[in-house]
């Protein structure tokens, strides 16, 4: 099956289902799951975190239309925010049939061990990479079947920094974790090595943790909008925006939070640390010393617009609530994803488009109107309408072009009017029809 779905959203919701269900090859139990009003029960909840008394839910969507790599993805995406969802189906169609281009490295992951307190420096680090072997050996130990998978730490570095509580040597582990995030594994990995690095050191160590900057474990993507399709101002203007970003750190910011709306969205639909994301995804945007666009565009020779992206992408397929989560769990088959690169590929197409289509909302149209047009139901709601007015007051806002809640509360006094006017006409009715039988 094919993911560009004509009229995908203007569906019932049964019909929505059925569609995934057929793409993915769903069971029975899975759209069970898909249809409960909470699929997280409270006794999976509980063994998730601490002190539960409850769930709290976000809407889960499904982008439609992506073409990655010459294969079609339903994708699913789970936050709160407006046209996030929408936006994201509408840049994937308008690239197909060629769709996104994605790559990504090895699963590499750095875990960091801090060690203070040690009076000859060079001397620590020589020891450390002299006993590089011994370290890999004890490290791979810990975690047999990640080994066996083709995984493990691969190699060991070490590097002195300057503070004001003196010079620290840190030593970092660099580990393949596979279809892991890797957090679990490379934390006691870290921990298990610790105590002979302070003995070959002398030092002493403070921290031992992974690195949330995963600039080893890149994801990438690449998209082509061709001008005949968007036309050479709106190309013009997005890549204006694009150098007002590069220039203007306070644009910056919210550019690749726009990015990250996909991202995120995506994680949190698979149950993967999207804070994580969010750290590894800033931090690289810093790299040089200067906070840059993630996303970058450029016309081609044919003047066809080309979007590109590159970041930190630690995902994974097992662990943690990915796979304690019954919707997670249902994600990922609904993405018919085989490893963890291949998830953080389609993060990656995901958050260009986010960012591809906001450009173009904002240098087409202004990211109000498209924007709001989807909030007025929420605006609706705030304003105290019921199951029986949403629809009439959302489509009056629209109408009128203002999505507020005071206009909102207007429509709605009106609309109430109006109903109660006529509900007094049909009582008045049935009254006339009453007295005419009793004079008969």
């Amino acid at each position: 099956m094919k993911s560009d779905i004509h009229g995908f959203s203007k569906l019932h919701r049964n019909e929505k289902i059925k569609i995934i269900k057929a793409f993915a090859k769903l069971e029975k139990k899975d759209v069970k799951t898909l249809k409960k009003e909470s699929a997280l029960e409270f006794k999976t909840a509980e063994k998730m975190i601490e002190n539960v008394v409850s769930s709290y839910q976000f809407p889960y969507g499904i982008a439609t239309n992506f073409r990655i790599n010459r294969k079609d993805y339903l994708i699913p995406m789970v936050l709160e925010e407006p046209s996030v969802v929408a936006a994201a189906s509408h840049a994937a169609k308008l690239c197909r049939p060629g769709g996104f281009t994605a790559s990504s490295d090895e699963p590499i992951m750095i875990g960091q061990i801090q060690l203070t307190e040690i009076k000859n420096i060079s001397a620590a680090k020589r020891a450390v990479l002299r006993n590089k072997a011994e370290i890999k050996k004890m490290a791979n130990n810990r975690d047999s079947v990640l080994c066996k998978l083709g995984g493990g730490i691969k190699d060991v570095e070490a590097r002195e920094i300057d503070t004001k509580k003196g010079k620290m040597l840190i030593v970092h582990i660099i580990v393949d974790v596979r279809d892991a995030m890797g957090a679990n594994c490379i934390n006691t990995m870290s921990e298990a090595i610790t105590p002979f690095l302070e003995e070959k050191t002398g030092g002493k160590a403070v921290l031992r943790i992974i690195s949330n900057l995963a600039d080893r474990r890149l994801a990438r993507a690449s998209c082509t909008w061709k001008k005949s399709i968007l036309g050479d101002d709106v190309i013009d203007g997005i890549i204006s925006a694009y150098e007002f970003a590069k220039n203007d750190v306070y644009r910056c910011a919210t550019n690749n939070k726009g990015i990250m709306n996909g991202i995120d969205a995506v994680a949190i639909a698979t149950g993967n640390d999207f804070r994580a994301l969010e750290a590894g995804a800033h931090a690289y945007a810093a790299k040089s010393g200067k906070y840059q666009p993630l996303v970058r565009y450029e016309k081609n020779k044919n003047g066809d617009l080309i979007g590109s992206i590159e970041l930190p992408i630690a995902v994974g397929l097992v662990g943690g609530a990915t796979r304690t989560h019954p919707l997670a769990q249902i994600s990922l088959k609904i993405l018919g994803v085989k490893t963890a690169q291949e998830l953080a590929q389609i993060m990656a197409c995901v958050g260009l488009a986010n960012n591809f289509a906001a450009l173009r909302a904002m240098v087409k149209e202004g990211i109000q109107k498209g924007h709001m047009k989807l909030h007025a139901k929420n605006i609706a709601i705030i304003a105290g309408a019921d199951k029986n007015y949403i629809d009439k007051v959302e489509e009056r806002m629209v109408k009128d072009g203002n999505v507020s809640v005071g206009n909102a509360v207007k429509i709605l006094k009106e609309l109430k009017w109006i109903e109660r006017k006529k509900k007094i006409k049909r009582f008045e009715k049935r009254f006339k029809r009453k007295v005419k039988r009793k004079k008969k």
